[in-house]
């Protein structure tokens, strides 16, 4: 039974953690840990996740020695891992019952280092589990294959859904970037040869227009595109333009979902 290390970071969720711990506790393929980075919460999530801990070994949280950002809180999560995979949910967000019983069987099937899903939307407001979420319709569908050249144009992952394998890429680090890390982060895997293989099956729920979550305001993240097309993956000014046009263009797209 391959570990799975789930890595989340955390700042003032304690309205939504709950929801999103247990659905990870609740999985099918019980083989886990669940990383927690606090990064300097002020709203007792701290609390809420140590109480986790006393109730499943599974769930082991740490404190940011300084708040700084949801990349740092990810990658010393990562510093932690010890397992075959690396899976990364947001303290918003929540997964399904089977998803990671289904994309491990889904990567070894493939023999794919770097695995997503396609995923469910819910609304700020929803207040159920994981383990009870009725699909609604709303799904943002996964792409077979995506190689580096398909991710420039635009970023085909939901980060709640990705899996990387740590036996095959190693202990594989967020680029300290405030935003958009998780996509530099795939971005530096398929650089290194790696492709991504896409489940269509949506197995995670991901909850639009929150205030204060990782993913809102889209707007703000052009210039962090912007910044990620120029300065870390050094890209030709067309090039870049090209790019950011795909990435507003996806934007636009799942927000209508």
């Amino acid at each position: 039974m391959p570990l799975v290390s789930v890595v989340m970071p955390v700042y003032n969720s304690a309205a939504t953690l709950g929801t999103a711990v247990r659905s990870v506790l609740s999985q099918t393929h019980s083989d886990l840990e669940l990383l927690v980075t606090d990064d300097k919460s002020s709203d007792g999530s701290m609390d809420l996740l140590m109480e986790f801990a006393r109730q499943d070994k599974r769930v082991l949280p740490g404190s940011a020695p300084e708040q700084g950002g949801a990349g740092r809180a990810r990658n010393l999560a990562i510093e932690r891992a010890r397992g075959d995979y690396v899976a990364f949910l947001d303290s918003d967000d929540m997964w399904l019952p089977e998803k990671t019983e289904r994309q491990i069987e889904f990567a070894a099937a493939g023999s794919a280092p770097l695995t997503f899903t396609s995923y469910f939307k819910m609304d700020a407001d929803y207040e159920g589990e994981g383990i009870d979420f009725i699909p609604n319709g709303r799904v943002v569908r996964a792409r077979e294959h995506v190689d580096y050249r398909a991710m420039l144009v635009r970023d085909h992952i939901g980060a709640l859904t990705a899996m990387y394998d740590r036996t095959v890429l190693g202990t594989r680090l967020m680029p300290e970037m405030r935003k958009r890390q998780d996509y530099a982060l795939w971005l530096s895997i398929m650089r290194d040869g790696a492709d991504a293989r896409g489940l269509p099956e949506p197995l995670a729920v991901y909850r639009s227009h929150q205030a204060g979550s990782l993913s809102s305001n889209k707007l703000s993240l052009v210039r962090y595109n912007w910044e990620l097309y120029r300065e870390h993956e050094e890209l030709s000014l067309p090039q870049a333009t090209r790019a950011l046009a795909g990435a507003a263009w996806q934007s636009l797209r799942n927000s209508r979902i």
